[in-house]
């Protein structure tokens, strides 16, 4: 890397951490608890920091989606406007000679509503300016390491990124099996957060499957960086430092709290995914923190005075199973009936959950599962 383009590097960027709707506020605490200043908007939030974010968001932001860098925003209603600005941006800073660099796109509520379009246009105005800064005379050779490029359109504002993560940050590296339908990490992450639960309580996912609530909650309660066992897309980009990956990495290896004792236990009734809950545990290096047994909800057995639940049971999407989710909830709101120390947070598509339960929630909240609308049912256990 030469001087000068150090030196241009060494300046403030903006960056994009986007959000599922109805976790923007998560993850802005989140980038506030990296010494950020974030601004909140419908699935984003966004903020300008040094290079260095690049690698700590990635390593530790547990409910975002992505981490992108943004490289120009500007109004452009016609195709001209939008090459000629696109070209202008400095994207030799960014994208090497050899990097590869596919453009995706979106747009809404613009007068450039043909993606492909844009799409084209955009990956046009980038090779033309490389040409030129690079000094290449024929079509620029994209062999090397990957920059994916999106062009967002809304409202005929144009915002040009980058992609830093590469694999969605749910991707953490620790799944090697999962369910018929599991919950992202990201989501899991967010349910934990949401709760009052510290390190020292008690807690319990009855409705285990693949065992991700609970190990985002162990991962949570010792500290540990999420992104710390997986690679991101920018740690080949040379406008990156490697000793800015150094030192985000010990940074997160500093901050864990391995000796944190946890109580943490996942239960389900399928055998199976009581032994893939267990290979992830082992996966993400937390075999020994997290008791994982096969066991149905009616014979939870709670001896613990104080503890929380938090889960992600069955839905009952289709109607065959509607009589059966609902006696599943009618039974575990007898069970915790008998626990009134206990909180209890259960995320469900179910219409009729409090009916089936057995008593009104203290707090709702609604959270998409993919493209299914949920209700967050929050319990607040009375504390003796």
């Amino acid at each position: 890397m030469d001087i000068e383009r150090d030196n241009n590097m060494a300046q403030t960027v903006k960056l994009i951490a986007t959000s599922a709707m109805g976790l923007e506020s998560l993850v802005a605490n989140e980038v506030r608890d990296l010494d950020y200043e974030p601004t909140v908007d419908n699935g984003k939030v966004v903020f300008e920091a040094p290079i260095s974010a690049i690698p700590r968001c990635n390593l530790w932001l547990r409910v975002a989606d992505r981490v992108k860098l943004v490289i120009g925003e500007f109004k452009a209603v016609t195709f001209d406007e939008l090459f000629e600005k696109t070209k202008s941006l400095p994207w030799e800073k960014y994208i090497s000679e050899e990097g590869k660099f596919p453009v995706s796109g979106k747009s809404h509520k613009s007068t450039l509503f043909s993606v492909s379009d844009c799409q084209a246009i955009v990956k046009k105005a980038i090779v033309e300016r490389l040409k030129q800064k690079h000094g290449v005379a024929s079509r620029m050779p994209e062999l090397g390491e990957m920059y994916k490029v999106e062009v967002a359109l809304l409202k005929d504002i144009a915002t040009l990124t980058i992609d830093t993560s590469g694999e969605g940050l749910h991707k953490r590296g620790y799944r090697v099996g999962q369910g018929d339908a599991p919950l992202k990490e990201t989501l899991a992450a967010a349910l934990v957060q949401l709760t009052n639960w510290t390190p020292n309580d008690f807690f319990m996912d009855p409705f285990c499957g693949s065992g991700t609530i609970a190990i985002e909650a162990a991962l949570i309660g010792q500290n540990i960086a999420p992104g710390f066992n997986r690679a991101f897309a920018s740690e080949e980009w040379g406008f990156i430092k490697q000793r800015l990956w150094d030192e985000a990495f010990e940074e997160a290896e500093n901050k864990a709290n391995y000796d944190q004792p946890l109580h943490i236990i996942g239960t389900d009734i399928d055998h199976k995914m009581i032994e893939i809950s267990k290979q992830n545990a082992l996966e993400a290096g937390l075999g020994d923190l997290i008791t994982f047994k096969q066991m149905q909800a009616a014979d939870i057995s709670i001896k613990e005075e104080n503890g929380y639940i938090v889960t992600n049971p069955p839905y009952g999407e289709r109607i065959k199973d509607a009589t059966y989710v609902h006696e599943l909830y009618n039974t575990l709101g007898k069970i915790m009936k008998e626990h009134p120390t206990w909180s209890v947070y259960l995320l469900t598509s179910y219409k009729k959950f409090e009916q089936a339960y057995g008593s009104k929630a203290t707090k709702r909240r609604k959270l998409f599962n993919g493209f299914i609308e949920t209700q967050y049912y929050q319990y607040f256990g009375k504390k003796r």
